[in-house]
């Protein structure tokens, strides 16, 4: 009865040491399965990490347009005051030049008026020897 005790206590043994094998072989499955998915998930930072890298380049690179727009814009706000004061300029020479004309015009008018006059009174003398 011993020996057939011993036999149940091998099999059982047996039994028992293929249950272990055959778990040891699922838990390296399971490990190999993981170390694929941290391998993937550890490739997948990386990528993220690059993609965050050329953001923040593209971001730094807008900046830098926004920058170069802000100061072409100052600029031309600058040539617009100059072009502005160059037309308030333009614009008080016109008006002066059309206060000039019109004096003009009134002194041609007074110098005609007193050319007439002197005219007149110059034809009132007579000159001895002169036939006219």
């Amino acid at each position: 009865e011993q020996g057939r005790g011993f036999a149940v206590v091998a099999g059982e043994v047996r039994s028992l040491a293929q249950r272990s094998a055959n778990a040891a072989r699922e838990i390296k499955t399971l490990i190999g399965a993981s170390v694929e998915r941290v391998e993937v998930g550890t490739q997948l930072v990386r990528s993220a990490g690059g993609t965050m890298d050329e953001i923040v380049s593209a971001v730094q690179r807008v900046n830098d347009i926004i920058g170069e727009i802000a100061a072409a814009a100052r600029s031309q706000s600058s040539d617009i005051g100059q072009v502005n004061d160059a037309v308030v300029q333009l614009d008080a020479m016109t008006q002066q030049n059309a206060a000039l004309v019109e004096q003009s015009a009134a002194a041609s008018d007074s110098l005609r008026a007193q050319a007439a006059k002197l005219g007149e009174a110059m034809s009132r003398f007579r000159l001895d020897g002169v036939r006219g």
